[in-house]
């Protein structure tokens, strides 16, 4: 299998796990502008994170801006590397003290909309964009 940047396949349901990490990112990164003391900045410090201040508006621009490629299935693949980084790093600091702390059934309780958007945004970068995006509107299927 060769792995391309833009999408190749016609696969038509791909647009569901676009529609729903395009939308959860975007709605995320808009959150943290928005409400900064409880999704941005508030909760960058709570957490610990160095630099909070930059994290927050970086990590929210990121969202944002990949949501959206995401979303319309522009370089998709490009756009979900970010995305799975931001996805890693927050499992990392927020579920993995949870599974320290409290047990493995609260980390998985509390880690399931990451683990799920981690997962999703796996996928699309193995299989691309699909039928539906502008990626596939600027590359021809052979």
């Amino acid at each position: 299998m060769k792995l391309k940047i833009i999408g190749e396949t016609d696969d038509k349901f791909l647009i569901i796990i676009r529609f729903l990490v395009g939308f959860v990112f975007l709605s995320e990164g808009i959150q943290k502008l928005l409400f900064p003391e409880v999704r941005g900045l508030g909760r960058f410090e709570d957490i610990g994170l160095p630099a909070a201040e930059f994290l927050a508006y970086f990590v929210a621009s990121f969202e944002i801006a990949c949501g959206t490629l995401v979303l319309l299935g522009v370089y998709t693949r490009i756009a979900v590397i970010p995305l799975i980084t931001i996805m890693l790093v927050a499992i990392a600091t927020t579920k993995i003290p949870i599974l320290v702390d409290k047990g493995f059934w609260a980390m998985a309780h509390a880690a399931r909309t990451d683990l799920s958007m981690l997962l999703c945004s796996i996928f699309l970068l193995v299989r691309g964009s699909g039928y539906f995006s502008i990626d596939r509107k600027c590359t021809r299927i052979e």
